[in-house]
């Protein structure tokens, strides 16, 4: 994935950081991964994320040149704060492995409902706004995705040495199978606001795998 670093540039203010605060660059990118998955990309303007932070537009230039390479950092910071998410859950062996993925679809769940269904998949809402439009974009999400998908595929593996799948099973073939299907239930939760669709795709998901599905709780 492309890392972006800060732009060089007389203007602006300079980078600051006090005791407890995030810096002017963290809080830009925090603010933007919030704005950017309520709103999509196309609907956000940068004085909106200006004005939520009260930071002056010149700061914003100084570490970025547009909006387009600030969405790339918005989506690369996501990809590492939901990979480690992921491996949270999905590496705890205190867990069978198909628990895990039960308790990261549980996690999943819970966020959705606390903020009211509004949010959703960063990475997969871009992708459904920007992966056909915006070549700068396709890249980068879709390496995203191929990550979060390794990790599940790693969990489903440790599935199938523990006994709980069958050694048959192509792992990638189902991580790749779930991610795609999980962003299609993450948008239709949204559109109904309620985790029904992610139950219905989970249990699918589970009862795929061709052993007994663990339990996925209902409107909990």
């Amino acid at each position: 994935m492309q890392h972006l670093h800060p732009i060089k540039r007389p203007r602006g203010r300079p980078p600051k950081k006090t005791d407890g605060q995030l810096d002017t660059k963290d809080q830009l990118i925090r603010q933007g991964t919030t704005i950017l998955t309520e709103k999509g990309f196309s609907s956000t303007g940068i004085v909106e994320i200006l004005r939520e932070i009260n930071i002056p537009k010149g700061s914003f230039y100084h570490y970025f040149a547009s909006k387009d390479e600030f969405g790339l950092a918005v989506v690369e910071n996501f990809g590492t704060y939901f990979a480690r998410k992921l491996d949270k859950w999905l590496l705890n062996t205190d867990r069978a492995p198909l628990d895990r993925m039960v308790d990261f679809i549980e996690d999943a769940k819970d966020g959705m409902r606390r903020y009211d269904f509004r949010r959703g998949c960063l990475i997969g809402n871009l992708g459904q706004e920007l992966g056909s439009l915006n070549e700068d974009f396709r890249d980068p999400l879709e390496t995203i995705f191929l990550d979060w998908q390794a990790r599940v595929a790693r969990c489903l593996d440790d599935a199938k040495a523990s006994g709980h799948i069958p050694t048959a099973l192509n792992t990638d073939e189902m991580a790749a199978f779930f991610w795609i299907g999980w962003e299609g239930a993450i948008l239709r939760s949204k559109l109904v606001k309620s985790t029904d669709p992610l139950d219905l795709f989970a249990s699918v998901f589970f009862s795929s795998l061709s052993h007994k599905p663990p339990v996925i709780e209902r409107n909990k």
